[in-house]
């Protein structure tokens, strides 16, 4: 028999879990330069710094961190289009 009351408790433990991986990744950082470009990004894809022939060149870290932050609202929709949305399984409303 389906318990609700468990499915929301385990909805709560994966989302403190992805809580806590995002404050993981958020504390890591990798440093990459390669043919007078140097790009120092977190690990959860924020950049920053951008430095191209020592110059900190800020347009196009502002294009870059727009491009990801897109790329990473189309993945988060079709992750949510793939779970087919949890509310059915909680017995929830429409959307």
């Amino acid at each position: 028999m389906f318990n609700p009351f468990k499915a929301v408790g385990d909805l709560k433990s994966m989302r403190d879990q992805a809580v806590a991986m995002q404050k993981a990744l958020a504390a890591e950082e990798v440093t990459v330069e390669r043919n007078g470009v140097k790009v120092v990004m977190a690990g959860d894809q924020k950049i920053k710094q951008l430095v191209i022939d020592g110059q900190e060149d800020w347009r196009v870290k502002e294009a870059l961190t727009e491009a990801i932050k897109k790329s990473q609202e189309i993945a988060a929709k079709k992750l949510t289009e793939i779970s087919g949305g949890l509310q059915g399984l909680l017995g929830g409303g429409g959307k």
